[in-house]
C-alpha cells in the first residue's frame, strides 16, 4: 500500500464537474493498493498517517499531527502509484491490486479515518477525477507499507 501525502492549504476533487470532496487546511492523500494488501496493512498505514507530525507548531517546527491542527483529509484512490516504469516508455500497472480488492480497502480506509478525523472527504473510486490543490510548503511524503511493516 502506498500513500502519497501532501500537506495542503486546500484541495478539491471533482467528477464530471461535481465536487465529491473538498477540504481547506489538511492533507490530500493519494492511495495506491497492491494485491498483497490487507486490512491489517491498512491499519498500520492509517496509524502512521494520522500520527504524522508534519504541521508547524508555534515555533515553526513540524511537530503537530492532523488532529492537533483540526485539519481535514481528502482521500483519493490512485492505482497509478504502482506504476512500473522499468521497461519501455509505457508504465505497467500489474502490481496494482485488482479493482474489487482495491475498492474494498479504499472504503475501509475511509471508514477508519472517519473514526478519528472529523472532516474526511473523498474522491470517487474508479472515476475520472480532477484534483486541484495548493500544496503547503511544498510538503509531500510517500508512505510505502513495504517500508512501514519491515521497519527499513
Amino acid at each position: 500500500m502506498r500513500f502519497l501525502i501532501q500537506r495542503v492549504l486546500n484541495a478539491k476533487c471533482e467528477v464530471e464537474q461535481e465536487v465529491t470532496g473538498q477540504i481547506s487546511h489538511g492533507l490530500c492523500v493519494f492511495i495506491g493498493i497492491s494485491e498483497q494488501d490487507t486490512k491489517a496493512v491498512a491499519d498500520k498505514m492509517i496509524q502512521k498517517l494520522i500520527g504524522m507530525r508534519i504541521f508547524a507548531d508555534e515555533n515553526g517546527k513540524t511537530n503537530l499531527a492532523l488532529r492537533e491542527v483540526d485539519g481535514g483529509l481528502l482521500l483519493i484512490s490512485q492505482f497509478t502509484l504502482y506504476a512500473d516504469c522499468k521497461k519501455g516508455n509505457r508504465p505497467s500497472f500489474t502490481a496494482a491490486g485488482n479493482p474489487a480488492l482495491a475498492e474494498e480497502l479504499y472504503e475501509y480506509i475511509i471508514a477508519e479515518c472517519k473514526k478519528q478525523i472529523a472532516n474526511v472527504q473523498t474522491g470517487s473510486f474508479g472515476a475520472d477525477m480532477k484534483i486541484s490543490l495548493t500544496n503547503d510548503g511544498p510538503f509531500t511524503v510517500l508512505l510505502d507499507s513495504a517500508e512501514i511493516i519491515s521497519g527499513k
